[in-house]
């Protein structure tokens, strides 16, 4: 109905804007590999895949894990499409068992259709099963009190939230989805989890849980990563490049 007619139209919108320009820049292979799938790109068309927007590793630096059990943050606006929902289910269950473990929310509501219901959030806190931080003007602090940052998105470009959790040295848990499955090397600096599978964030979380130290070893290599893969100046120089800037 409305929404297939809104998509055609995008679609549409994207063609016309795309047809003669230089270069298209893309913030994960498989937007790419969509783009052309549904002829929106010609098969010539000029392309450069980059990794995300990037992240200032000097700003983002690595800390140390804070002492005693994991604790797991997650940031992001609160749809149902970041995988809050199915955060906060696999936090209630690891709860049960584990009553220390602490989980964080950082983000807000908003007008968006798929939004989480304030109703919901107020649940949630109620409960005790998440911790609520709001909206952040600076996510450093946040990041630096957890141990483990997860996103079960279900679709991203490249997310900003997880790259800066990685140069802060922090493992990561999220989904196995475009766009989010280019930040994690799955059993070396996190875990890649099935979308929308509450049992496999549960049991990616439960790891943790029983091996602490993997914190520590999976920060490391995320931090390692993130300055090898994903600070901005080797973005921004890789997008000057293409655009013959120099």
């Amino acid at each position: 109905g409305k929404r297939w007619r809104t998509q055609a139209l995008v679609q549409q919108l994207y063609t016309l804007a795309l047809s003669k320009v230089n270069m298209i820049f893309f913030q994960n292979p498989d937007d790419a590999a969509l783009f052309k799938q549904r002829g929106i790109l010609r098969d010539d068309a000029p392309t450069c895949v980059v990794n995300g927007s990037g992240v200032d590793t000097t700003e983002f630096s690595m800390v140390d894990i804070p002492k005693g059990p994991p604790s797991f943050l997650l940031i992001a606006r609160l749809l149902g499409d970041k995988g809050v929902r199915e955060y906060v289910q696999a936090a209630a269950q690891i709860r049960i068992n584990n009553p220390e473990v602490r989980f964080a929310i950082a983000g807000w509501i908003d007008e968006n259709p798929d939004a989480i219901k304030q109703q919901e959030l107020d649940a949630w806190i109620a409960s005790g099963t998440v911790h609520y931080l709001g909206r952040l003007s600076d996510v450093k602090p946040a990041i630096a009190a957890s141990s483990v940052y997860v996103l079960p998105s279900y679709r991203e470009g490249t997310p900003r939230t997880v790259l800066e959790a990685m140069a802060m040295g922090r493992a990561i848990i999220t989904t196995d989805a475009p766009g989010c499955r280019e930040t994690v090397v799955d059993g070396i600096n996190g875990m890649l989890v099935t979308v929308k599978s509450v049992k496999a964030l549960v049991s990616a979380m439960q790891a943790f849980v029983d091996q602490p130290d993997l914190t520590v070893q999976m920060g490391r290599k995320s931090r390692e990563l993130a300055v090898a893969k994903y600070d901005v100046r080797q973005v921004n120089a890789i997008m000057l490049s293409a655009m013959h800037i120099h």
